[in-house]
């Protein structure tokens, strides 16, 4: 269902955060989270109550079982699913207490998604897949991409489109393309998920690489427990409950 251009605000937020700092210190805050589906009439609550902080250059892993949330957690965090109850504050902005242009507006200068799946047009080459969310144009957007896909080791690759890619060239494709305009807060959902173990190894070296360079926020979900302890924190949602784990 689409979102209307003003949204109602997820009810029962509190006002306190449990911060230490101001909240505009902290890139990611979500407080008294809940998401609930209805399903055949009856309510299936997938998060109870969630509260997380996330600082600056700060890389967190979201673990748990399959079903148990985690997904859900992460488009909640990036503003692609709004929460039944709570908030989420993203340099001390609200994502969901405005208007759902805003929040498009936010989630495209500070956030940047890896998914699972590569989602790359395949008509279009792999500079011009990372091209695609630019803020910017021109020889500007150009330069960066192409400084980008040099980063991730694919500059003899670029014209390629991606059928005549390996997956994880694609996979690099879609990290470049979730860095071109820059964002504070980089979330990777399963980002290695459709990898063998060496690929996928090397993606997340690459990944991990390029955010401790930048400095930037991570969160991952994953379900792979040695891939979670190469974050600063790993946490655990289970039954709707985030965990330090």
């Amino acid at each position: 269902m689409r979102e209307s251009n003003v949204d109602k605000p997820p009810i029962g937020c509190p006002n306190s955060t449990r911060m230490n700092a101001p909240a505009s210190a902290v890139p990611l805050v979500a407080t008294d989270v809940h998401r609930t589906y209805t399903l055949g009439g009856h309510q299936l609550p997938v998060l109870q109550g969630v509260n997380l902080e996330v600082a600056a250059g700060e890389k967190v892993f979201l673990c748990g079982q399959s079903g148990a949330g985690k997904t859900t957690l992460l488009y909640v965090l990036g503003g692609l699913e709004k929460p039944t109850q709570g908030d989420v504050l993203v340099h001390g902005q609200s994502l969901y207490f405005g208007a759902a242009k805003a929040r498009a507006k936010m989630r495209n200068q500070t956030m940047g998604f890896v998914f699972q799946h590569y989602f790359l047009l395949p008509e279009l080459t792999a500079l011009e897949n990372v091209l695609l969310p630019s803020m910017i144009g021109g020889k500007r957007a150009e330069q960066r991409a192409r400084e980008l896909l040099d980063r991730v080791g694919l500059t003899p690759r670029i014209d390629h489109l991606p059928t005549e890619l390996s997956g994880g060239e694609q996979q690099r494709v879609a990290i470049a393309r979730a860095l071109i305009n820059d964002p504070g807060i980089l979330y990777a959902d399963e980002p290695t998920g459709n990898l063998d173990a060496s690929t996928g190894t090397g993606v997340m070296d690459m990944l991990i690489s390029v955010v401790n360079e930048s400095r930037k926020t991570l969160v991952v979900v994953t379900h792979d427990q040695q891939m979670a302890k190469r974050g600063d924190r790993r946490l655990i949602l289970k039954q709707g409950i985030l965990e330090e784990g």
